[in-house]
């Protein structure tokens, strides 16, 4: 199992990439670098790349209706150029807000798009031909008609470091979970429960499994939680850091009927608390929202305890077929963060 966290997009590069470097040191393998309406991802992932030497350093994630298909091929490629091989291109469509709040583009075919993206990125980096693609949603070059007449298909002047490199996507729908066993290296869920996992996402994943091309490999999974080791006492009150941003998914995220996290909360046996955390947030009370984040969810998707608790905590997502540890720790200072990931790191399968 790997160990991986989240860096914010909020600003504060120079203590970001400090932060990255100390838990690189620590023993951390991978870091996402968040992308939504702040500053851009690639910007801070090339600071990155520049000032680490070992860590994976991967967008997490880049809406894939905010660049072209082959800027994201383009991007990732001198991503992984400048860190020698290190970089991992994560997708998802983000959401109708700010896709087309913040960037005036339809919000539309998410799952078809994604495919035809991933297809699209491959066939950059191998570089074995000139692209074409001749897709629902992209063609390349433009058919006839369109345009000025005058593209041709071309080949990425540079050779990239990696002919594949890795694709993670974040999905949780039926349909963009199997297209994500079926295609991608990597898959990014968000609230993920262990225990309950299997029974809401096993049907589906085994589905895009069943369609799998070989030369894949296996899938990384990546989830997790709040970390923080100590006494139930003295870590218990972290579990209630996450209770904004529950509500904020559970409830804010989307129109009353398209809400893909409320969905999800639903499945995995909240209705209730789904639909009285929507109310509570749209009626503009999040903190009473927050408050409504059952106790039960907090607790079990999260890694905060003493260190037999954590460790079995870890064996519990390890069951759930996670394979990146995607931790958030919490500790007074750096050398604190660092002292945390060298436990976790030992606790590790």
């Amino acid at each position: 199992m790997k160990l991986g966290m989240q860096i914010g997009y909020a600003g504060g590069f120079a203590e970001s990439v400090a932060q990255v470097q100390a838990l690189e040191q620590a023993g951390m393998d991978i870091v996402y670098v968040a992308e939504a309406y702040g500053f851009d991802a690639a910007t801070l992932m090339g600071y990155l790349a520049a000032e680490t030497e070992r860590i994976e350093i991967a967008s997490g994630i880049l809406p894939i209706y905010t660049r072209t298909p082959t800027l994201l091929a383009m991007t990732a490629a001198g991503l992984d150029e400048l860190s020698g091989g290190r970089a991992v291109l994560g997708l998802g469509a983000s959401g109708p807000q700010v896709i087309e709040g913040f960037h005036g583009v339809a919000y539309d075919a998410p799952i078809g798009r994604t495919r035809e993206i991933i297809d699209i990125c491959r066939k950059v980096w191998a570089r074995e031909e000139p692209l074409v693609h001749d897709g629902a949603k992209y063609q390349l070059p433009l058919p006839e008609g369109q345009g000025t007449g005058l593209g041709k298909p071309l080949k990425i002047i540079t050779h990239p470091q990696r002919p594949r490199i890795p694709i993670h996507v974040a999905s949780l729908g039926p349909k963009n979970v199997q297209m994500t066993a079926e295609l991608a290296d990597g898959w990014l869920p968000i609230l993920f429960h262990p225990a309950k996992a299997a029974d809401v996402w096993g049907p589906d994943l085994e589905v895009g499994f069943a369609k799998r091309s070989t030369d894949l490999g296996p899938m990384d999974v990546v989830a997790g939680g709040l970390l923080a080791i100590g006494a139930e006492s003295e870590v218990a009150g972290f579990r209630d850091f996450s209770r904004g941003m529950v509500a904020l998914y559970v409830g804010g995220m989307g129109a009353r009927e398209r809400n893909f996290y409320n969905q999800l909360f639903q499945r995995y046996g909240y209705e209730d608390e789904a639909r009285r955390i929507q109310d509570l947030y749209l009626d503009g009370k999040k903190g009473e929202a927050a408050a409504a984040v059952p106790e039960s969810f907090l607790e079990q998707t999260s890694l905060c305890g003493d260190e037999g608790y954590v460790r079995d905590r870890i064996a519990e997502y390890a069951a759930a077929g996670v394979t990146v540890l995607n931790v958030t720790p919490i500790a007074a200072d750096l050398p604190a963060q660092q002292r945390l990931i060298e436990t976790v790191r030992n606790l590790l399968p």
